[in-house]
């Protein structure tokens, strides 16, 4: 058996497609959805990520632009930034590229951008709303595998999920999303982390596994139970010298043993990371829909 491939790249240009709608009646409107996106240092990988988003945003006839700044910019200064692009009426979305400098204080930062601006779903406000199953904004990576399930036929409802990784960022909001009685929810769900012990337990036991760790190439094929669909999250570059930049990029799961198990799972490239990209565009557009509607999306 060799797994069928959940193509991101086709999925978010179908997500895109219809986005394009949204946007021309904005523009009827004298609205143009505006993402300003912080970036701080030279990291390469939040350069190319940040690049895509850009892409993705000038692709579609909106407004972005990318405030970049040296590693060593102080905490005033970014605040003093967001609270600029706050008032900034042009940006319906606020971005700041993680992970920041060790010297900066990310949670400060990212409360300090308005929950009606917070594309990314980071700000206390919008987490809450998230859990509560009231959610203005989805966080983007989450609601891009949900996305990609969804739309590549595969029922969620009912189904066991287990996701390895516990972070703000992914995990923990996609346990919380998949469990609501919504589009691409009502599953059980199993959240594992570095204190659960033996892995493959848990693993072996997921109708759908969604590898989100960081570890290059952890999950292998003898921990996935046959015909389970794999959703790889990950992103890691491991040296490579047959390649001109001396490195390849592979995800969580070790993918040549691991679709000869599962029935479906996602590319790394061109699983995850193009409908995490897109979900921000669809987030933002979604925020100058509510500005243009003069809707609040706080107290």
């Amino acid at each position: 058996m060799s797994a069928i491939l959940l193509d991101g790249k086709a999925c978010a240009q179908a997500v895109r497609a219809e986005l394009k709608e949204g946007i021309q009646t904005l523009a009827g409107k004298g609205i143009q959805p505006g993402l300003a996106v912080i970036l701080v240092g030279d990291n390469p990988a939040s350069a190319s990520y940040v690049a895509s988003k850009t892409k993705a945003c000038t692709e579609l006839g909106m407004l972005s632009e990318t405030l970049p700044f040296p590693e060593s910019v102080s905490q005033d200064s970014l605040l003093g930034v967001v609270t600029k692009m706050n008032a900034d009426a042009s940006y319906h979305g606020i971005l700041i590229q993680l992970p920041l400098p060790s010297h900066l204080d990310s949670p400060a930062l990212l409360e300090a951008i308005a929950p009606e601006k917070d594309v990314d779903c980071f700000h206390p406000h919008n987490v809450g709303r998230l859990l509560l199953g009231r959610p203005v904004f989805a966080p983007c990576t989450p609601a891009g595998i949900i996305e990609l399930l969804v739309r590549n036929g595969i029922e969620v409802s009912g189904k066991h999920v287990v996701i390895v990784g516990r972070s703000n960022i992914v995990g923990k909001p996609l346990a919380a999303m998949l469990i609501q009685k919504a589009r691409g929810g009502n599953a059980t769900v199993t959240l594992c982390h570095t204190g659960s012990g033996d892995l493959s337990r848990y693993t072996r036991m997921a109708d759908i596994l969604v590898a989100a760790m960081g570890k290059a190439e952890f999950i292998r094929g003898e921990m996935i139970k046959p015909g389970a669909v794999v959703v790889d999250v990950g992103m890691n570059r491991i040296p490579d010298s047959a390649k001109r930049s001396g490195y390849r990029l592979v995800g969580d799961v070790h993918f040549d043993s691991a679709k000869e198990v599962a029935s479906a799972i996602t590319p790394v490239p061109g699983g995850v990371g193009p409908m995490t990209v897109t979900m921000l565009v669809a987030n933002t557009v979604k925020a100058a829909t509510l500005f243009a509607e003069g809707q609040k999306t706080h107290p």
